[in-house]
């Protein structure tokens, strides 16, 4: 399927730094990345050179090395003579994704646990709130970009930097599927239940019983993903010599 034409309504880009000197080419790269990550650009969506460009005042060599570089990252593909697009990925490949964060982010924990301090705990415990109002605020969007911040906040004290970034990269791919706002409400009071446990736990320096909560957790999630809808276009078709 070719990437959709046109861009969706997108929000305010965040100003450059200097206004003066304009957009730079890192500033560039952060703010698509962030346009992507939050869902304003959702999978399959084209990338434009010269409207990016247009929309940032700069040439379009800054926005086509920006574009180079989210390809690196996977959220970002291209095809000749479509141009740049979002990455779309397969369900299967969004499940399979799902198991490498599941167990990246078990690894990261079991070490979180013993080395976080008074800072990560208040960090964490303010992660969650921003959850918990998401979810009393019905906020399905909210909730998914919350629910990202809260699992880093409880894996990041792990000081396994290297893992922490692959566990990041793993994410970030799965992101522009935004799968938490597809779901139903029950479905994500479920799940934000179990956060609530995995706080506790982490608080309490219980790394038995967070590592527990979070396989718990980790089963509803891959149920969660199992049923999404697989006809909204966001999905790309599997390759027919994928098992060849």
């Amino acid at each position: 399927m070719p990437p959709r034409s046109r861009l969706p309504r997108l929000p305010e880009l965040t100003p450059p730094q200097d206004p003066r000197r304009g957009y730079s080419q890192q500033e560039i790269l952060a703010e698509l990345r962030r346009l992507i990550l939050e869902g304003n650009l959702p999978p399959g969506t084209g990338l434009p050179l010269r409207e990016f460009a247009q929309r940032f005042d700069v040439s379009a060599i800054p926005v086509r090395e920006s574009l180079q570089t989210l390809i690196g990252e996977g959220v970002v593909e291209h095809r000749p003579n479509f141009g740049y697009s979002v990455t779309r990925l397969t369900a299967s490949e969004l499940r399979e994704l799902y198991v490498v964060r599941e167990r990246l982010e078990s690894v990261a924990l079991a070490a979180a646990v013993d080395r976080a301090g008074p800072e990560d705990h208040r960090i964490a415990t303010e992660a969650h709130a921003r959850l918990e109002r998401a979810v009393l605020d019905d906020d399905p969007a909210a909730y998914h970009r919350e629910t990202r911040t809260f699992h880093l906040a409880l894996t990041r004290p792990s000081g396994m930097a290297r893992l922490v970034h692959m566990l990041e990269y793993a994410w970030n791919i799965t992101e522009p599927v935004q799968p938490m706002v597809h779901v139903s409400a029950g479905e994500r009071a479920v799940l934000h239940a179990d956060h609530s446990r995995q706080l506790n736990a982490f608080l309490n320096g219980d790394a038995v019983e967070l590592l527990k909560v979070t396989e718990q957790h980790h089963a509803r999630l891959n149920t969660v993903v199992e049923g999404l809808p697989t006809d909204t276009g966001l999905f790309a078709e599997p390759d027919p010599t994928e098992d060849i």
